[in-house]
């Protein structure tokens, strides 16, 4: 399903800049923060940010006078920021790369200059730690030219600035060099558009259900709107500031959540809003339509009962024993429940083609390479032999690919959900395996072709589906709780407990006068293996 697509227009005005801060663990992003936090966010917003959404407003004032907002994104390590950027979704402006003086460039500070650049992010480095007496800034500089990154110091283009997040030194000047760098992008915004943007954080709240937190692009988003998010929708009741206050409306580049979504929207999915829920489309229709909310009994499909394990067979590829390292600890992480994962090789070194035949030797198979090419003519080869070779630079990204394919590779089950219940009043007339019958909704509501139970004194005795449904002689997809109706309904046989899900004993129980009909509808969902036993 495509995103929905940031509207473009010619009303634009200035917006603040969305900045990520980046950078290897320890090395004082979260310090770097909360000093930037502390010095420019009131003390009662402030105790709010306990709450934590994942991002956050600062009006800034330097004592050069320079000033104007900043929304920054506070993401834990760069793994949200990854989800984002590999679903082509562009949600910050600026980045600040946080490198320890006394430490240098390490491991995740490549693995951020990586993104920044996958992304062609305008960025600005943050020596930090200048406090420390190990610190030396002219090493990081030198470290950075190794790595393709010249600072204005050195003859390059990047700015620097040395800082202490620990007692303040320097960050104004380092919020300045962000402001102006945003200024050169000339960042712009609709104020008069419906809000699109970035979902960059979603979780499911025991108390309050299904929150995502966005960074809104362009627009306004006002309650009573409706949401939007790839398959995920949410009318907007609740909107909410970084700090947890409740607002009535949200202007460009502010993080805000919304709460009720029907479902978890992705992280890094965009979003667009709109004035009614007709307005949001189709896709509206399928995910809200009217479904019902238990979950109902799972019932195993027969095509595919008893297939409570999936096993990949994987063939990995790095470009050092410690990466291969990292690479197999990562894997193995979805080794759980009915998962099972089968490393046939695991070497340094780019892939060849004996790697591409060992994992044709067994299903669900697949060559995995990080930081490494494929040799030769790998792509015909693995094509011919249906053998999947994956290549990735950032860890994350083969996770969240590894974690597609089991989705795409878990066997589906039939859920039943229930959706009403119906007292039979009159039995009109009988044809072949058909009757003719007249009720009253008792509970629910009862949709054409949907499927049945008929329950007689508390018993379930039979099974049917609706083919007709009629209202006051008239054709109709639903009948309301508290409706009568009129309704061809075609009955099977009964299940047999000892044949099994979807085998029949071949008796038939028909219809009569005083049953009751429990009213379901049949949904192809996906296993989780995970919850399966190992």
């Amino acid at each position: 399903m495509q995103q929905p697509k940031i509207p473009q227009n010619n009303n634009l005005i200035p917006r603040p800049p969305i900045v990520v801060v980046m950078g290897h663990i320890d090395h004082g992003k979260s310090t770097l923060l909360d000093f930037v936090r502390k010095s420019n966010i009131t003390e009662k917003e402030a105790g709010g940010i306990t709450q934590h959404i994942g991002a956050y407003e600062a009006e800034i004032h330097t004592k050069s006078g320079a000033g104007g907002k900043i929304t920054f994104l506070d993401t834990p390590g760069h793994e949200a920021f990854s989800k984002i950027r590999s679903r082509g979704a562009k949600v910050a402006d600026v980045a600040i790369l946080v490198i320890a003086a006394d430490d240098g460039v390490k491991p995740q500070t490549k693995e951020a200059l990586d993104i920044i650049k996958k992304a062609e992010m305008p960025f600005v480095v943050a020596i930090n730690k200048t406090d420390s007496s190990n610190a030396d800034p002219e090493r990081i500089k030198k470290q950075l030219s190794e790595n393709g990154v010249f600072v204005e110091e050195w003859g390059g283009k990047i700015p620097a600035v040395a800082v202490s997040a620990k007692t303040g030194r320097n960050v104004d000047e380092l919020l300045e060099l962000v402001l102006l760098t945003a200024e050169i992008e000339e960042l712009k915004a609709d104020p008069g558009a419906n809000a699109s943007g970035i979902v960059i954080e979603s979780h499911l709240d025991p108390k309050r259900g299904m929150l995502a937190t966005l960074v809104i692009q362009s627009g306004v988003l006002r309650k009573g709107m409706f949401i939007q998010a790839g398959e995920a929708v949410a009318p907007v009741k609740i909107i909410e500031d970084f700090a947890g206050h409740g607002l009535e409306e949200a202007r460009f580049s502010s993080p805000v959540r919304v709460v009720g979504f029907n479902k978890l929207p992705l992280v890094g999915v965009t979003f667009a809003s709109f004035l009614s829920k007709k307005e949001v489309g189709d896709m509206t229709k399928s995910n809200q339509g009217g479904k019902a909310e238990s979950p109902g009994e799972i019932i195993p499909d027969s095509r595919i009962s008893g297939l409570d394990k999936l096993e990949l067979h994987l063939v990995l590829r790095a470009d050092s024993g410690g990466s291969l390292e990292v690479l197999k600890d990562e894997i193995l992480k979805f080794q759980k429940g009915g998962v099972l994962i089968d490393i046939l090789s695991a070497k340094v070194g780019d892939i060849t083609e004996e790697d591409v035949k060992l994992a044709s030797s067994g299903e669900n198979a697949a060559v995995i390479g990080f930081h490494v090419d494929a040799e030769g003519n790998i792509g015909r080869l693995a094509k011919s032999l249906g053998i999947a070779v994956k290549t990735f630079d950032i860890i994350y990204k083969i996770c969240e690919w590894l974690e597609e394919e089991i989705k795409e590779m878990t066997p589906k089950e039939i859920k039943e959900e229930t959706i009403g219940k119906a007292h039979i009043l009159k039995i009109f007339k009988k044809i072949k395996n058909r009757q003719i019958i007249g009720g009253r909704v008792a509970s629910g509501k009862i949709i054409n072709n949907a499927f049945f139970k008929i329950i007689r004194k508390g018993i379930a005795l039979g099974e049917g589906k609706i083919v007709d449904l009629e209202q006051n002689k008239t054709k109709v997809k639903e009948v309301k709780e508290g409706s009568e109706f009129g309704a061809v309904a075609e009955t099977h046989p009964i299940r047999s407990a000892a044949g099994g899900a979807g085998q029949f004993n071949g008796v038939k129980v028909e219809i009569e006068e005083n049953d009751f009909l429990e009213i379901f509808e049949k949904i192809s969902v996906k296993k989780n293996l995970y919850e399966q036993a190992g």
